[in-house]
């Protein structure tokens, strides 16, 4: 009777992970709204990224998904609300480059983005494009560097947050190019082209989707893109690179995360969710029309690509001796 007893336990003991994983399953979709968090205002890049691949999302697991976008300090606010969100599935992060990977090398952070934020797939990845407004009196990047060296510390960027990849881009053309224009933060994208549209900042390096209509418009005047190639969507507008810049690479990036404490089933889960979002045609016509390129993966491969860029640019850093503003 002991020994029968016995091997009953043992048996239901042996199911408990099995009871376990049935109920993580159970909880997906969550049964409330599901948030997808943004660090910078509406209209940018990662906004229009995040609402294309919301919809689409909100669709396929038949559960609201809302866009809350959570603007300040570069997006770092946004990281460390998502980095306290309890671990239930319902809140996601559409992360960037910035927080994941500058700003842990500039300032204490309240969280750690690689111990209190769990990778799950890449979203899209992009160039920036340096811009000018129509009346700055220059037309080329050999045109801008020549008045930035003539008159050094009069040229001000814009950028979406100290610690952003637009200003990343701007501090590393410094040293590449020997000048020293003055950066200028913002809170996000818009807040930064509306500024530069009206003349109150010389030069920005915008994302694509909010500098183009402005561009084809003749409002804006594109000097360089800040990738290797040029991108599709540009493909008169040099890169810096071959612009007398040999190797020059600052991409922009936004990748999927959520708090540390979300179970890893259902970080799985949401891993198939969104790279099916991301690969299905209708989300990268509309991505790739806007200058993002759609790049679905695993959650290993988000891991690898965050340390890599995190080593990168926290020498760029060190070397500029950047510090939060």
């Amino acid at each position: 009777m002991i020994k029968r007893r016995l091997l009953q336990a043992g048996a239901a003991l042996a199911l408990l992970p099995w009871f376990s994983l049935l109920a993580q399953a159970q909880d997906f979709p969550p049964k409330k709204p599901v948030s997808l968090v943004v660090g910078f205002a509406p209209g940018g890049a990662a906004d229009t990224a995040a609402r294309l691949i919301a919809k689409k999302l909100g669709d396929n697991i038949g559960q609201t998904v809302i866009v809350d976008n959570k603007p300040g300090a570069g997006g770092n606010i946004a990281h460390q609300f998502v980095a306290n969100a309890a671990g239930d599935g319902a809140t996601l992060l559409f992360g960037s480059v910035g927080p994941l990977t500058i700003a842990p090398h500039m300032m204490k952070l309240g969280y750690d983005p690689v111990r209190d934020l769990a990778p799950i797939t890449m979203g899209v990845n992009f160039p920036n494009v340096l811009v000018v407004h129509e009346g700055a009196g220059v037309k080329t990047l050999a045109e801008y560097v020549a008045l930035a060296k003539k008159k050094p510390g009069s040229i001000d960027f814009a950028s979406s947050g100290a610690g952003s990849a637009s200003h990343l881009a701007g501090e590393l053309f410094n040293v590449r190019a020997g000048i020293e224009t003055v950066h200028i933060p913002y809170k996000g994208g818009a807040p930064a082209l509306q500024d530069l549209l009206g003349g109150r900042v010389a030069s920005y390096y915008s994302t694509p989707s909010t500098a183009s209509p402005h561009i084809e418009s003749g409002k804006l005047i594109p000097l360089a893109t800040t990738g290797l190639s040029r991108p599709a969507f540009m493909p008169n507008v040099p890169t810096i690179a071959e612009s007398g810049y040999a190797g020059f690479n600052a991409t922009n990036w936004y990748a999927f995360v959520a708090s540390a404490k979300t179970p890893v089933s259902l970080l799985d889960r949401w891993n198939r969710e969104l790279v099916k979002v991301l690969n299905a045609p209708d989300v990268r016509e509309q991505l790739l029309k806007h200058g993002l390129t759609p790049q679905p993966g695993t959650r290993d491969e988000l891991a690898r690509y965050i340390a890599s860029e995190s080593a990168t640019w926290g020498r760029i850093v060190r070397e500029r001796k950047i510090t939060a503003e």
